[in-house]
């Protein structure tokens, strides 16, 4: 089966960008990230995309940009917080290399910062980041073959438990 080198899922904050842009420098291929496909589709931010046509619309324009990057994409590839809610999006990742990069609230939140354009985190950010972790928690889960905690530790590091995850690490 052909596809991403990797795959990493997680919530928005945990470092998929970052730590994506580190493992495709280190294995020599291309990063993609499926939020960015969505905007250059679009030709307008994720947040407006919410704002302007609803999560609805953005949700379908998500699973076609998943669709397209997991069967036509052969680097690292970064996935949308929220890409794990859609069956058939679960269905394509099913056997391929997914990691799941999980991070603490405190740390996220930090990370995005809470004046970020993140919709999904207008009101109340703590408290609904953690209510959109206790939802996709099972989802990322149920992709990954495995688990990479970025809590508390720099992107390198974290790119290197992936690829000894993933088994990728070049000798």
């Amino acid at each position: 089966m052909s596809g991403p080198a990797v795959i990493l899922v997680g919530p928005m904050g945990a470092g998929k960008t970052t730590v994506g842009r580190l493992l495709a420098e280190r294995l020599g291929v291309t990063f993609r990230d499926t939020d960015t496909d969505i905007e250059t589709e679009a030709g307008k931010p994720v947040s407006d995309l919410f704002i302007d046509e609803g999560e609805e619309h953005f949700r379908d324009l998500e699973r076609a940009a998943v669709r397209a990057a997991v069967t036509g994409h052969d680097g690292v590839l970064a996935l949308g917080g929220g890409a794990v809610l859609a069956g058939e999006s679960r269905a394509l990742l099913a056997g391929r290399p997914v990691v799941f990069l999980e991070t603490g609230v405190a740390e996220a939140v930090r990370r995005v910062g809470l004046d970020a354009p993140r919709p999904l985190l207008a009101v109340n950010p703590r408290q609904r980041w953690r209510a959109l972790m206790e939802e996709r928690r099972p989802l990322y889960t149920e992709v990954a073959r495995a688990v990479v905690s970025t809590e508390g530790r720099t992107p390198h590091d974290v790119a290197d438990d992936v690829l000894d995850v993933l088994d990728l690490r070049k000798a």
